[in-house]
This record gives structure tokens, sequence and C-alpha cells, in this order.
């Protein structure tokens, strides 16, 4: 159990999460597993509504799972308190928005957003320059360091907000939807330094976005859909990391996600090219599985 908290870094079994509306009960995640490797650098993806931002709310510790099991580092989540999940959120973590404004202070310069999260942590003087100037350069904004956030680009203001994230050097960044609102090739500018600060730092980097071409910057991909882990593509070979528009098939596997209850989702647009319905038959052919479909009765719902 011990090798496998140190080769993990987030483990998520059977998680779930619903949310109460009046008297209706939304259910966002609907019995999720997932790991995450100690310095891994990944992507959830899904369509809006799958769940992946209540994911990434849960591992930030800003939202609490309904029940499973969510451990990140050493703490369970679930079982922690409010107040120990401040200090998780202050020091283990770091967070990449996709609005600006939740990113930056706006009568702030570049520098001093970065440094104000060492100042709230005590960090001393000399140790907070020596940091500032450090992730300033990590991101490539050294010569930006005195503008403020409305003298900078978007593409500009996102590598400012990984630096403010990475200041505090925490063991894990999150980033919900953090190209959003940024053009292509913005976005791979800033998607290469998420790529950069896990290299240097071995942080555990794990982006939410619902933009497909993270595929070509990241090693292993996870399709969430309705709640659960549905698909993963995995690079085969680290090679060098290729620009969206070139071919990966050669690069990259994908694989359907078996959960812990043994649980498969299908493709949709096999389901749909086979017609399945709300039935199928699985047969075991020597060392694989067979999904047969079963056409549906007369009456029956599909």
């Amino acid at each position: 159990m011990k090798g496998t908290q140190n080769k993990y870094y987030i483990v998520c079994e059977d998680l779930f999460k619903i949310y109460k509306i009046a008297e209706l009960e939304v259910v966002a995640l609907r019995g999720l597993d997932l790991k995450v490797e100690t310095g891994e650098l990944m992507a959830i993806v899904g369509a809006s509504g799958s769940g992946k931002s209540t994911l990434l709310n849960i591992l930030g510790g800003l939202d609490v799972p309904s029940a499973g099991q969510v451990v990140v580092g050493n703490r369970d989540l679930l079982k922690t308190s409010s107040r120990d999940l401040v200090d998780y959120r202050r020091q283990d973590v770091g967070f990449v928005w996709q609005q600006t404004s939740r990113n930056v202070i706006s009568y702030l310069t570049a520098y001093q957003n970065v440094e104000l999260p060492l100042i709230l942590l005590g960090w001393s003087i000399r140790k907070r320059r020596r940091r500032v100037e450090e992730m300033m350069e990590a991101v490539g904004l050294t010569s930006r360091s005195n503008h403020f956030p409305d003298r900078l680009s978007g593409g500009e203001q996102q590598r400012v907000a990984i630096a403010v994230a990475m200041a505090h050097n925490p063991p894990l960044l999150l980033a919900d939807e953090p190209t959003g609102e940024l053009d292509s090739q913005t976005s791979e500018t800033v998607l290469d330094v998420f790529r950069s600060v896990n290299d240097v730092y071995g942080v555990t980097v794990v982006i939410v976005t619902h933009d497909i071409r993270i595929m070509s910057k990241v090693n292993r991909v996870v399709t969430i859909r309705d709640g659960r882990t549905s698909q993963e593509t995995v690079r085969k070979v680290q090679t060098e990391f290729v620009k969206p528009e070139a071919r990966i098939e050669k690069t990259h596997d994908e694989f359907i996600v078996v959960d812990g209850a043994g649980r498969l989702q299908i493709p949709r647009d096999l389901v749909e090219k086979l017609k399945l319905g709300r039935r199928a038959v699985v047969l075991m052919e020597d060392d694989h599985l067979v999904v047969w479909p079963v056409e549906s009765q007369e009456g029956e719902e599909k």
C-alpha cells in the first residue's frame, strides 16, 4: 500500500458528488475512478456537464465529495476537516482558472501578484524576491514583471497566473480551462509553460479542458462522460511534443476505462454504429471479450 501511495499522488475510487437544488438531486459524479501518478502531466476532457470541473474542485479542496474515496498526497479529502482543507489549499495546491480576474489582481503588477501568496505565507523578503524572479523567468516574463495585468496580453496574463500558482512550490497544480479564452497559437505557448514547470519542478499537473488539442501536449488524456471516466489516451513513447495539427495516431494508444466495479463505457459513436439498445451479449473468446448487440424487443425502450 505504501508503494502505491508513493506512485500515485491522486487516487479516486467510486467517487460520487450529488448536488441538491431545491427538491431535486443532480448527480455530477457517478462512481468515478481515477489514478494520477506523482509528477504526471495529464489532462481531463469531456463535454460540458460531464463532471470534469466538479472533479477538479474536489481535488483542490474547494468541494467535498458525497461518497467514495479521494486521496491526494497523504490526505483523505473526504475525512479532512474544514480547517485542514484551508491549509491544504494554501500550501499543497496551485490553481489556474480560465477567468483572468480569478488569477491575478488588477491593481498589482505581475511581480506583486506572484509575491502576494508568499507574503501571506510569511516568507522573508530575500526569499520572496529570489522566488518571484525565478518564477517570472520560468514563465518567460522577466521583462514584463513591472507591468499591470491590463498591459499584458491574454496569454501573458495566463503565464503570470501559472507563476502565481507555482510561487509557493506546491506539489499539485490544477488548471480549469486555462486556454479557453485564447487563440490556438497562444494556447500552445501557455500549454508549453505547463509542460516546462512539470519538467523542471516535478509538480503533478492536472488540466481540465474541452479542447482535444491538449492531447499533443500531455502524456495522458482521460475522458469523462456522465460522471465516470470512460476513455484514456496514453502516449506510447516519450517523443518530442508535436503541434496540435500534426498526426498523433502513431504516438498514442486509446483505451476504454474499466472501473473498480467492472463497468466500462462504450464510446458513443460505436454505440450508434452498432445500434446498441439497452441490452447486449458479452462473450468471452479465448483471451478477449466480444460485445454482441441484441435487437430490442417490441415496446422496449432503447
